[in-house]
């Protein structure tokens, strides 16, 4: 009896202890596909988040910079991308349009949020990026002027164009934040960023191509 009880027992707290895992495993899936998930299309399998995560270890300034940097550079994108539901006349540019601002706007956010958590100013939010053009990929006020004024197959030519260069931009910022920066989930983000950005690239060029 007294064995047939211990076995019992054992049983019991084997059962107890596997469900515990596959309800663990089951929060984490819904997380995934919650608002701070990898919901967004384009940016792959970066799940943003506004808080650092514990995993993620220390940032150091390369991160900050890389914060402080991409977010100027992502609201340029959307700046960009919104002018396309009124004046492209491709519809595949129009869906790329969209795909940039889906994918962009949650990064801006998350950005934001690393930088109050790790106790530094996150850039001011604002149409005017005139001291932001040293950065990489970042368009003139004269470029985006034009942009603003340019409608029809000459819109999409100009936006291609200038996307691209914008998107490789980003891409050079990710590459040093890969190679410099300390904090995981920032690394993370500059992983996804390459990933979305290069197809992304590709895709534009083929579509410059077809013109």
């Amino acid at each position: 009896m007294i064995t047939r009880t211990l076995t019992r027992r054992a049983a019991l707290a084997t059962a107890a202890v596997t469900s515990a895992l596959v309800l663990a495993a089951c929060g984490g899936n819904s997380d995934d596909n919650g608002e701070g998930g990898t919901g967004h299309t384009g940016h792959g399998a970066f799940a943003a988040s506004a808080t650092p995560s514990a995993s993620a270890g220390a940032h150091n300034a390369q991160d900050v910079a890389f914060a402080q940097g991409m977010i100027p550079h992502h609201q340029q994108a959307l700046q960009m991308a919104e002018l396309a539901a009124d004046r492209a006349s491709s519809a595949r540019v129009k869906d790329l349009a969209a795909r940039i601002e889906k994918a962009q706007d949650p990064e801006i956010r998350t950005l934001t949020g690393w930088l109050k958590a790790w106790g530094e100013q996150p850039p001011m939010a604002g149409m005017d990026h005139s001291g932001h053009t040293a950065m990489s990929g970042m368009m003139s006020e004269a470029d985006m002027a034009a942009l603003k004024k340019a409608t029809g197959r000459d819109f999409d030519n100009r936006f291609l164009s200038l996307m691209t260069e914008h998107h490789q931009g980003a891409v050079e910022m990710a590459a040093t934040e890969q190679r410099k920066g300390r904090s995981g989930d920032a690394k993370a983000m500059a992983d996804a960023i390459i990933t979305a950005q290069d197809a992304e690239i590709k895709e534009m060029k083929q579509l410059l191509g077809a013109k």
